[in-house]
């Protein structure tokens, strides 16, 4: 797990060693072991690196690393399934000085040029300069577990790239917000633009969106070759008719115990995080049968003693079921003060909520008690539909089935499961016109924005572009599953995540995004999902032979929340949210009437987190 960084320019002006050393300084906290450079003899490419050594901790594995006297690599994560990438190309006669996976990658792209992105099962983002073409091939993961940021500029003849955007400023790019962005945020909360993934919250930085590949050609005449291209999508139409038996239940458990498998190879302390619900306690259960007890599990979690929505009763099932250690920290409002800008600074755009912190502090524990890599398990709702959301776009397949009393049992377990699912004939009419849904949603989406109380007519009409509000058409519960998927919301819970975890110099791997496993679990029937009032079906049923009952069979949905509500009443940061009210008024930003409303105390997950978003929006800006 590193950071990386590159210039390329015709104009060697634009490419120094000392440039790079600006980028890759800021990003020391992804790799702290050290640091690496190269340019080419023309001057016209540079790369840079920030080492944090998981696998192959000798100087073999040192970056910018070359190879065949032709390609030279700076990358960022973990190819998990690279051993036997490594066997198969030993056999085509490729050979290898070191015992890492950056190697593979570099090997891999040589035997099969762009088409290697199909072989991988990881996290990466990477650039390879080729000396021969005189190209430089970038790449980015499926999901987005790894994060890579550019600058183009044509009348500067310059191609910047990053692992994270504060190494484009330290290069000399200009910080800008973007406004349209900040607009969606502040009043919709959303922190992606669904209809445009390159799009970030500053002005001319792109990110290159997940499962894409970009190539970048210098030319002669100062016009190089530039393409960005998807390399993978999910099959959500192919479906297996039946998932009635054992088989399903198999061929779940080989795939995800294979995913977590491959994501215990390490050469440094690993262990997991622990949350008390059904996705991390399930990565533990796993971690244990393969470890069959050849050395302790460390898990790591956040706690609030008192707290209406703490999760301890339901880690220490888990830690005692296992004989685990388990290590708690316990995040206060003092800590989230004190801790806040940092915070921004690392994330360095907008977040939905405390939540971040609370994860945050999980992975600074990690690394006081000495664990440098850690199995976390985003990904499982999305892809698996473990929300209460998920329920009415579920019943809404079902009912434009005509499968009607199939529908009301499944309506009828849900509420004795406590579930309390806002149902009316407007879902009965969106079951048979879904995009008449859709439009209708969106239109909310317009309202909302136009009528929201703080914000000022002079941001809002300037900066209000309508064709940034997307909804999709639902018309099963695959749909919505993949529009959370592959355009918004799970690559939100991804950038919380690798920020948090390099902010501590640590590595976080997901076993629910083996590409493998997510695309399996598509191409299952909804009621492998949800079935008898039950989200992630499979995965329970999956785990009732591993886990406690009431772990596995948990009729509560609690989303890593911490007491924000309390956090909010605390006097230090009643005054921090006033002060950020300030600064986005003085920006024209928010209306002066602002100033004389009173803080609004609100949970985590709650509709309408305003002050939360003012508290963010002002540190970035």
């Amino acid at each position: 797990m590193c950071g990386i960084a590159g210039i390329l320019s015709t104009d060697p002006k634009n490419v120094s060693r000392q440039r790079l050393q600006k980028m890759t300084d800021s990003l020391h906290h992804r790799g702290p072991e050290g640091d690496g450079f190269w340019l080419n003899h023309e001057g016209t490419a540079g790369l840079g690196h920030r080492r944090l050594s998981i696998i192959d901790l000798s100087e073999a594995a040192a970056q910018p690393m070359h190879y065949l006297d032709r390609y030279t690599i700076t990358y960022n994560g973990e190819i998990f399934n690279y051993i036997e990438i490594k066997d198969d190309l030993v056999k085509k006669g490729f050979t290898f000085t070191s015992h890492c996976d950056t190697e593979v990658v570099l090997a891999a792209y040589a035997c099969y040029g762009r088409e290697c992105l199909q072989y991988f099962d990881g996290m990466f983002a990477f650039a390879i300069w080729d000396n021969k073409e005189n190209n430089l091939f970038c790449a980015r993961d499926r999901f987005g577990e790894k994060p890579f940021y550019y600058y183009y500029s044509h009348s500067q003849n310059q191609f910047v790239f990053a692992s994270e955007m504060k190494a484009l400023w330290a290069a000399g790019i200009h910080k800008k917000i973007d406004s349209e962005m900040l607009l969606n945020y502040l009043t919709l909360g959303w922190v992606q633009n669904p209809v445009n993934k390159q799009q970030t919250f500053f002005e001319d930085i792109i990110c290159l969106p997940p499962s894409h590949y970009l190539l970048y050609k210098l030319q002669h005449d100062n016009n190089p070759y530039f393409e960005v291209r998807s390399y993978w999508d999910i099959d959500k139409e192919t479906q297996i008719a039946d998932c009635t038996g054992d088989a399903i239940k198999q061929q779940f458990q080989t795939l995800f115990t294979t995913s977590v498998k491959r994501r215990l190879r390490s050469d440094v302390a690993i262990g997991s995080s622990l949350s008390g619900g059904l996705d991390s306690s399930a990565i533990v259960a796993v971690m244990n049968s393969l470890l069959e007890g050849s050395k302790s599990q460390k898990t790591f979690s956040a706690i609030f003693p008192g707290f209406e929505r703490d999760e301890s009763k339901h880690i220490q099932l888990v830690v005692d079921q296992f004989k685990i250690d388990n290590y708690t920290v316990t995040p206060t409002a003092d800590d989230f003060i004190n801790d806040f800008e940092k915070l921004i600074w690392h994330q360095e755009e907008p977040f939905q909520s405390s939540s971040i912190f609370a994860q945050y502090k999980v992975y600074e524990l990690a690394k006081q008690k000495g664990v440098t890599v850690i199995l976390d398990g985003q990904g499982a709702d999305e892809t698996m539909a473990g929300y209460t959301k998920y329920y009415h776009w579920y019943w809404q397949e079902i009912i434009a089935n005509h499968k009607w009393k199939e529908a009301k049992r499944e309506m009828r377990f849900a509420r004795q499961h406590g579930q309390k699912i806002n149902w009316s004939w407007k879902n009965y009419v969106a079951a048979f016109s879904p995009q008449l849904a859709a439009n209708e949603i969106q239109r909310r989406s317009f309202k909302q924005q136009a009528t929201h109380p703080d914000i000022t007519i002079d941001f809002f009409t300037h900066n209000y572009n309508k064709s940034k509000i997307y909804k999709p058409a639902v018309t099963k519960l695959n749909d919505i599953l993949y529009y959370n998927t592959m355009h918004i919301g799970l690559e939100e819970l991804l950038r919380y995540a690798d920020r948090n975890s390099m902010a501590h110099s640590r590595e976080v791997r997901l076993p629910f995004l083996s590409h493998e496993l997510v695309q399996f679990v598509f191409s299952l029937p909804s009621s492998c999902k949800i079935f008898n009032g039950y989200t992630k079906q499979l995965l329970r049923i999956s785990m009732e032979s591993f886990l406690p009952a009431s772990i596995v069979w948990r009729k509560d949905k609690v989303g890593f929340e911490p007491p924000q509500k309390q956090w909010m009443q605390d006097a230090k940061v009643e005054e921090y949210i006033f002060e950020s009210r300030k600064k986005l008024v003085k920006a024209g930003i928010l209306k002066p009437e602002v100033l004389q409303q009173a803080v609004r105390h609100q949970s985590a997950h709650e509709a309408g987190n305003f002050d939360w978003r003012y508290l963010c929006a002002a540190q970035c800006l």
